[in-house]
């Protein structure tokens, strides 16, 4: 499909294609808007207008409406996952886990969730029983509430608890101290707590007047009691007291006549609670709390409680309640309850043969599953030289499962592992559980931005394997990768093809005054230097060009020949030729018989009318050399036209820098694309050469 781009950051206009179903490579040199292509597709395929907005380009700020960003033919797409910085800060290197979400990507499988909706439909009498008795759920709830009021103490009973501060020192709503039995009303209604709050911060205005802050009334003969009150009450106190008398009160259907008689005396006591008091109620909350044990592990009841369980049946027959046991909570209700969770079991227990077989094809499966996740990554590993291991465990006492990163040469897990892999290992780590995330989520387009230009050749070819060569890889998704590396474009189209089904589709991008274009990069477009130099030796372009590509294929099949020395004079602008030594030895002059033999040697095997004073004279004459580089048909031959024209004095150092560099042989790929046809020389190093081919004046 074709993509068309528009006012996105230096991005005027342009297209792109992206070829459905396969891995589509853009290379591209830096600053040509890779990462803008990225940002792009991604705001508006999640119709994000504060991403749209940011990609409008900093001249038209001031003027949005007219030139705000747009992108088109991206309609397909209707999900889209992108690898790049955000995807790693967000996602990749939790605290516990290695990636977000361990559980959703690597366990839960279609398989997986077909087991569980197995077990549930055999378990399900006992949802059926929750659900159509919630009053079951509300037990548990004021069950819990019960042993809470007991406080955190190891004794299992804390005076910082909710019945130590309401009842540990007694009483004092069913029995009002002596002398305040005139507040009564207030005391026993449901509002005492706000009434001694109000109370309490009233207490302060009383040494402004003999009168009472509130009716001006004289408070000389009422002032001690009044005062009493927050002698004798906590607001907080009886809060709490308030709380666990509610709580009782729910409670007390489910006691025995016996049990909650002891705990109307014990909640009314005036004097607080005995020691014989203390341990008869933490017997009630132990009661309590092993009662509500097998309610909720019953409420919750599926394969993670049961998974560990050698028979199923006998699990089950665990849940089945006994109240002859319960001393305290044996009562009709209690009763009632019981024999309604009784005959659920029972349900369930004619199914435990089915149940267990279900449970052992779950644990059969998640084994499976965690052995081969965990080697496909640890063979990755393994091959890439990274000395770690990585392993999908379960945290214990949830339902949960983490991805964790072990060291070869250590025995625990590595917790923050981010701080301790490397830039190229924390970017390949990131990489493979990105894979793994799209296998799960599966969007509708990936996008890679610039994602394996830092690896080195087996860590590169590795990851390239990994992603899109395994079985559970990228491979048939539509991917867009974008990179600066052009190794990479050489991996797959040049030395890998054959590895991918479909094949791989390659681009490369440039952007000239704001204007985005690509052209397809095939297997026969990626070439030695050899090929390339002999190509355009031959080809129209201009004779001093022909010479750099001559001189530099030289450099590479015999470096000391005559013919290669005096090519080197010509681009130094010597009228006579020079004979360069590579060791200390004192440069000296060609000889006469040197210069024809070489002059012979080019004319033979690569260019007849060579004349070596013909191109000399030509490098002096900077109004020849200005037309030379402004018909040039490619940035490259501009560049190598400039150094002629400047031989190293450029007053720029960093374009002196960069000409020299692709001037020499050694900074080359192996392979490469014919730099006549695909224009790699950034467009910015070209402006700052036009500003001093502007700057000349010619006759």
């Amino acid at each position: 499909m074709n993509l068309s781009i528009s006012n996105c950051n230096n991005i005027d206009n342009g297209q792109f294609n992206i070829v459905d179903g396969c891995l589509n490579i853009k290379y591209a040199i830096n600053g040509t808007g890779k990462s803008t292509i990225s940002k792009a597709i991604d705001a508006f395929v999640s119709e994000d207008e504060t991403k749209k907005r940011s990609l409008i380009p900093f001249k038209y700020y001031g003027n949005e409406t007219e030139h705000f960003p747009e992108l088109t033919g991206y309609e397909g797409f209707g999900k889209v996952a992108i690898f790049n910085e955000t995807y790693i800060e967000d996602y990749v290197y939790q605290q516990n886990e290695l990636i977000k979400n361990s559980f959703e990507i690597f366990i839960k499988t279609p398989d997986y969730d077909k087991h569980i909706n197995e077990i549930e439909k055999l378990l399900e009498g006992i949802n059926t029983t929750f659900q159509n008795h919630p009053e079951l759920d509300e037990l548990i709830k004021v069950f819990q509430e019960f042993i809470d009021g007991f406080g955190k103490a190891k004794g299992g009973y804390s005076a910082a608890g909710a019945i130590g501060k309401g009842l540990g020192k007694g009483n004092k709503i069913d029995n009002i101290p002596k002398g305040l039995e005139v507040y009564e009303p207030y005391l026993k209604n449901s509002e005492n707590v706000k009434w001694i709050k109000w109370q309490l911060e009233g207490k302060r205005y009383l040494d402004m007047a003999e009168q009472c802050p509130y009716c001006s009334g004289s408070i000389q003969e009422t002032k001690e009691t009044i005062l009493k009150v927050s002698e004798e009450y906590d607001a907080k106190a009886v809060e709490q007291l308030n709380k666990m008398l509610e709580v009782f009160k729910k409670l007390s259907p489910f006691f025995t006549d016996d049990t909650v008689a002891k705990l109307d005396e014990i909640s009314k006591n005036m004097a607080g609670i005995s020691n014989h008091q203390k341990t008869y109620l933490l017997e009630i909350k132990a009661q309590v709390d092993s009662l509500m044990q097998q309610l909720y592990g019953l409420k919750r009841m599926g394969f993670h409680s049961l998974k560990n369980a050698e028979k199923i049946a006998d699990e089950l027959q665990k849940f089945k309640v006994d109240l002859s046991y319960y001393s305290h909570l044996n009562s009709d209700l209690s009763n009632e309850k019981v024999e309604l969770i009784n005959k659920t079991l029972d349900v369930v227990l004619e199914k435990a043969g089915r149940l267990q077989g279900e449970i052992a094809q779950q644990k059969k499966h998640i084994k499976t599953t965690i052995e081969m996740y965990s080697k496909e990554i640890n063979d990755f590993l393994y091959y890439a030289g990274y000395r770690y291991q990585v392993d999908i465990v379960e945290e214990e006492h949830t339902t949960d499962y983490h991805l964790i990163l072990k060291h070869v040469d250590g025995e625990g897990v590595i917790q923050a592992a981010n701080e301790h892999l490397s830039f190229g290992e924390r970017n390949a780590f990131a990489l493979v559980l990105f894979m793994y995330d799209v296998l799960k989520n599966d969007p509708d387009l990936v996008v890679l931005d610039d994602p394996i230009s830092s690896f080195d050749g087996n860590k590169k070819f590795a990851i390239i394997n990994m992603l899109f060569m395994g079985k559970h890889s990228l491979k048939n998704r539509t991917v867009l990768l974008l990179t600066h590396e052009f190794n990479t474009v050489i991996d797959v189209i040049y030395n890998m093809p054959y590895n991918f089904s479909p094949a791989p589709k390659a681009a490369f991008l440039t952007t000239k005054n704001g204007v985005l274009s690509e052209k397809e990069i095939k297997k026969t477009d990626i070439k030695s230097f050899g090929e390339i130099a002999r190509s355009n030796i031959n080809s129209g372009i201009n004779s001093l060009n022909k010479l750099v590509y001559l001189r530099r294929l030289l450099e590479i099949q015999k470096t000391d020949s005559l013919a290669w020395q005096l090519l080197s004079n010509i681009f130094h602008k010597r009228e006579i030729p020079e004979f360069h030594f590579s060791d200390d030895t004192p440069n000296r002059q060609m000889t006469v018989q040197e210069i024809q033999d070489a002059e012979n040697e080019i004319r033979s095997e690569y260019l007849p009318d060579f004349d070596y004073n013909t191109e000399y004279q030509k490098t002096q004459d900077m109004k020849l050399l200005k037309t030379l580089y402004e018909n040039s048909g490619s940035n490259y031959e501009k560049l190598q036209i400039y150094r002629i024209m400047f031989n190293e004095n450029s007053s720029n150092s960093v374009i002196k820098k960069f000409v020299n560099e692709a001037f020499h042989i050694e900074n080359d790929y192996l392979f490469q694309l014919n730099p006549c046809e695909y224009d790699t020389v950034p467009q910015y190093i070209i402006d700052e050469c036009d500003k001093e081919i502007l700057s000349i004046a010619v006759d």
